[in-house]
C-alpha cells in the first residue's frame, strides 16, 4: 500500500462538502430562473420561438459587427454565424420572433447603412410550440437513460452500485444546470437543443468513468477481511470495505485523470479557438466532464462506502448462543 494515496473514507465529508458548495448556489440559481424566466434555465430560440434570417452581403460582413447591430436594434442575445449556402457566403441570424414589419425594415436599414447592400435569401419563423416538444423529448431521453443504466449496473454489479452511480450522475446534471442557470441570470446565457445533447454526452462519459472505478472495487472486494499493513505505523489490520475502496480508487486514479485531461484539453482549445455558435455547447461539455470526473472518483465511491457502512450499523445483531 503506497503512502501517497487518497484516503477516500477519511475525507469523504470534504468531498461531499465541495459538491454542496457547487450544487447549493446552482439550485438557488435554478429556482431564480424559474421565477424570472418560468423555466429552470434561460431558454433559447429553440424553446421560445424566433426568426432565422439568411442574408448575402455584397461585402464581407464580420460576425461581431452584425451581432452589435442586432443588439442595438433591439435583438440582444441573437446568434450569428457565417455559412455557405449553394456556394455563396451568407450570414445566418437567429433572433427573437420578428412580428412587426416596421421593426424588420429598421433592422434592414441599419444593416445596409453599416455593412452595405445585401440580398435576403430566406426568412423563416421558428414556432414556439417546438420548445415543449424538444424539452419533453429531452426529459424522456434522460429518464430512459437513467432506467437503462440502473438495470445494466444492477445486472453487472449490485443494486447499491447502481444507485450510487445514478446519484453521481444526478450530481453532474445538477452541477451543469446550476452553473448555466447562474450564467443565464448574470450573463444572459441561453440554452438550446444542443444543451440537451451536451447533458446526455456528459452522462455517458461520467457513467463510463464510474463503472471503471466500481469494476475495480468489485474485483478487490474479495480482499475485505484480509490482512493489511499500515504504511506509517507498520501495524497489521483487517481490511474493511472502505480500505478496499480506497485501494481501488487509487489504482484507477491516474487512468481516470489522464483520460479526462485529454478530453478537457481538446474542449478548452475548442472553447478558446472555436466559433461563437458552439461556445456554449463546448462550455457545457467542459463543465460536465470536469464534474463527471470528480463525482466518479470521489462522490460515487465515497457514497458506496457510506451506504455499506450504514447497512452494517443497521444490521440486526445475532443473538448469543445459550
Amino acid at each position: 500500500m503506497s503512502s501517497h494515496r487518497i484516503d477516500l473514507v477519511k475525507y469523504r465529508s470534504l468531498w461531499f462538502g465541495i459538491s454542496a458548495v457547487i450544487l447549493i448556489p446552482g439550485i438557488i440559481g435554478i429556482i431564480a430562473c424559474c421565477v424570472r424566466f418560468h423555466a429552470p434555465l434561460k431558454p433559447g430560440i429553440d424553446f421560445t420561438g424566433g426568426s432565422i434570417l439568411q442574408y448575402e452581403f455584397a461585402k464581407p460582413a464580420p460576425v461581431e459587427k452584425v451581432r452589435d447591430i442586432l443588439d442595438k436594434a433591439g435583438f440582444p442575445g441573437s446568434q450569428v454565424q457565417q455559412a455557405t449556402v449553394a456556394g455563396k457566403e451568407v450570414v445566418v441570424m437567429r433572433t427573437k420572433a420578428i412580428d412587426d414589419e416596421g421593426q424588420k425594415r429598421q433592422l434592414d436599414q441599419k444593416l445596409t447603412s453599416e455593412l452595405g447592400p445585401f440580398t435576403m435569401l430566406s426568412q423563416d419563423k421558428v414556432s414556439a410550440t417546438v420548445g415543449p416538444e424538444l424539452l419533453l423529448n429531452g426529459l424522456v431521453a434522460l429518464v430512459i437513460t437513467f432506467c437503462m443504466m440502473v438495470a445494466y449496473i444492477s445486472y453487472r454489479f449490485m443494486f447499491d452500485y447502481a444507485l450510487c452511480a445514478i446519484a453521481a450522475l444526478v450530481h453532474d446534471v445538477l452541477a451543469l444546470c446550476g452553473i448555466f442557470a447562474i450564467l443565464g441570470l448574470v450573463l444572459g446565457t441561453e440554452v438550446d437543443s444542443l444543451f440537451i445533447s451536451a447533458i446526455l454526452t456528459v452522462i455517458g462519459f461520467s457513467v463510463h468513468d464510474t463503472i471503471v472505478v466500481f469494476d475495480r472495487i468489485r474485483e478487490n472486494a474479495k480482499f475485505v477481511g484480509s490482512k493489511g499493513v499500515n504504511p506509517v505505523s507498520g501495524e497489521e489490520f483487517r481490511k474493511t470495505f472502505g480500505d478496499v475502496a480506497n485501494d481501488s480508487v487509487n489504482q484507477t486514479l491516474a487512468r481516470s485523470i489522464y483520460t479526462s485531461l485529454t478530453v478537457i484539453i481538446t474542449l478548452t482549445c475548442l472553447y478558446l479557438l472555436g466559433g461563437v455558435t458552439t461556445r456554449d455547447f463546448v462550455l457545457a461539455m467542459l463543465i460536465g466532464i470536469i464534474s463527471g470526473t470528480y463525482s466518479s472518483i470521489f462522490n460515487a465511491s465515497a457514497l458506496l462506502v457510506w451506504w455499506r457502512e450504514f447497512k452494517l450499523t443497521r444490521k440486526p445483531k445475532q443473538p448469543k448462543p445459550a
